[in-house]
């Protein structure tokens, strides 16, 4: 079978979900460290954390900024179909960094596992 003809758009999307997420992600960090997204007590103010996001990281917006730049050289390895274990550990930690879109993320790269090299 030619190689080109099994590749399919699921790493491409999970690694557009992985960048989305560590984006999300950063933006959360801000809003919470620095609250320039709205008024205290908006839903958006400093401290206002949604539902969806793991609110575990954002306690500390260092380690929390980690995590998203993980997600975001995980997106690396996606789209260069190497090293599936680190584009795995990059698509968790987007999962950690915003779960809605995290999640399908680790899902996409689960099911395209063999379209990796390394």
């Amino acid at each position: 079978m030619n190689e080109q003809s099994k590749k399919t758009r699921g790493p491409v999307i999970a690694g557009v979900l992985c960048i989305l997420s560590a984006a999300l992600g950063m933006l959360g960090i801000l809003n919470y460290s620095l609250g320039i997204f709205g008024a205290a007590g908006s839903g958006f103010g400093k401290g206002d954390i949604p539902p969806f996001v793991p609110s575990i990281i954002f306690d500390t917006p260092i380690p929390a900024l980690a995590v998203a730049f993980a997600a975001l050289a995980g997106s690396i390895f996606v789209f260069l179909r190497k090293k599936w274990n680190w584009a795995l550990i990059g698509a968790i930690a987007a999962a950690c960094s915003f779960i809605l879109t995290g999640i399908p993320a680790v899902i996409l790269l689960l099911s395209g596992k063999d379209e990796f090299t390394g």
